[in-house]
C-alpha cells in the first residue's frame, strides 16, 4: 500500500516536578535500554485488569518524569480513555492520522495533571479500523513516534482481548510484553497460549503481572499463589497486585490508582512493577512464600493439556 500519512509531532512540554520518592533513598529508577521502548500489555482473556494495568503503568511512568504514550489498540471497544479521565477530549484517532485527515500530534491527547503522559486511541467507539490498514497500523505509528524530535521513553500498547486480528495489530511493533493474568485456571490457560504466540512473533522479553491476588484464599489453598503462577507459565514476575476495592473507585473517577494519596496496596504494587519495568528487573521476593505456605494442591498443571 503506497501512502504516507503526515506523522508530525510538536515539541514536548516541560516535565512536571518529580513524584515523591517511595523507594528509600532513590528518587527514580535507572532506565534500561534504548528508547522509545515499545511494550504491549496483553492477556488473552478479557476482564483480568489489562487496561487498568496499562493506565497505571503509564501514569506511574509520567510521575517519574519518563514520557509515555499510552495506546488503546482496541478498534471498537476502547476503555483506556475512561480510566485516564480523558474520554471527553478524544476527537481524533490513529485511524484519522493514517487516513491523512490529521497529524499525529493532533490525535495525541496530553493528560492535564501528568504532562509526560499522552493517550492515542486507535479508532472511535462503534467504528472499525479499515481493513486496508492491516496489521502494520501501529508499526507505522510507533515508527513515527521514534522519529519525533522528542520521542517518548515508553510506548505502552493496551492490547484487546483475544488472539484475533486486533491482537496481531497490537503486538506487531512491540519489543517487550507485560502479560496480565489472574490466579485462576481459565486466565492461566489463555496466558500460556498468548505467551507462546508472543514468542513466535519474536517477542522474547515477556514478564507477568499476577492481578487480584487474595492472600486469605491463597493461605487456605483456595487460590493459586503468585509462585504457582510463575512456575506454570515459566516467565519472570514483574509484579503481584492484591485485590483492592479502590480499583473500582479509581476506575469510576477516571483517576489512576497510583495517584491515590495515601497509596493503596494495589497502587503500591503497580508502582513497584513500573520500577521493575523501567529497569528490566524481575520480582524474586515471591520465592520466600514457599517456606510459609502449605503444600499446594495437585491438579492445576493438568489444565494446560489438550
Amino acid at each position: 500500500m503506497a501512502f504516507a500519512p503526515r506523522l508530525l509531532l510538536p515539541s514536548r512540554c516541560p516535565p512536571p516536578a518529580s513524584a515523591p520518592a517511595r523507594h528509600g533513598a532513590r528518587t527514580a529508577p535507572e532506565l534500561s535500554g534504548p528508547t522509545p521502548r515499545v511494550v504491549v500489555v496483553t492477556s488473552g482473556k478479557g476482564g483480568v485488569g489489562k487496561t487498568t494495568t496499562t493506565a497505571n503503568l503509564a501514569a506511574s511512568l509520567a510521575r517519574l518524569s519518563l514520557s509515555a504514550v499510552a495506546v488503546d489498540a482496541d478498534a471498537g471497544l476502547r476503555n483506556l480513555d475512561l480510566l485516564l479521565g480523558l474520554e471527553n477530549r478524544v476527537h481524533l484517532t490513529a485511524a484519522d492520522v493514517l487516513a491523512g485527515d490529521c497529524r499525529l500530534d493532533q490525535a495525541l491527547v496530553r493528560h492535564r495533571a501528568l504532562h509526560d503522559l499522552q493517550l492515542l486511541c486507535l479508532s472511535k467507539p462503534r467504528s472499525k479500523l479499515p481493513l486496508a490498514f492491516g496489521s502494520k497500523t501501529l508499526t507505522w505509528v510507533a515508527d513515527a513516534l521514534r522519529r519525533a524530535a522528542n520521542p517518548p521513553a515508553f510506548i505502552l500498547i493496551d492490547c484487546p482481548a483475544g488472539v484475533d486480528a486486533g491482537f496481531v495489530t497490537a503486538i506487531a511493533p512491540a519489543e517487550e510484553a507485560v502479560l496480565v493474568t489472574t490466579p485462576d485456571i481459565t486466565a492461566l490457560r489463555d496466558a500460556d497460549r498468548v505467551a507462546g504466540l508472543l514468542e513466535c512473533d519474536g517477542i522474547k522479553d515477556i514478564k507477568i503481572i499476577v492481578n487480584r491476588v487474595r492472600p486469605d484464599l491463597v493461605k487456605g489453598e483456595d487460590m493459586m499463589s503468585a509462585l504457582d503462577v510463575q512456575e506454570m507459565l515459566g516467565l519472570p514476575l514483574l509484579g503481584v497486585v492484591p485485590e483492592d476495592a479502590e480499583v473500582i473507585r479509581s476506575t469510576n473517577r477516571g483517576v489512576p490508582l497510583v495517584l491515590n494519596d495515601p497509596p493503596t496496596p494495589a497502587g503500591l504494587a503497580l508502582e513497584q512493577a513500573t520500577w521493575r519495568l523501567v529497569e528490566r528487573d524481575a520480582m524474586t521476593a515471591v520465592m520466600v512464600e514457599e517456606q510459609e505456605r502449605p503444600k499446594k494442591k495437585a491438579g492445576f498443571f493438568s489444565f494446560f493439556g489438550g
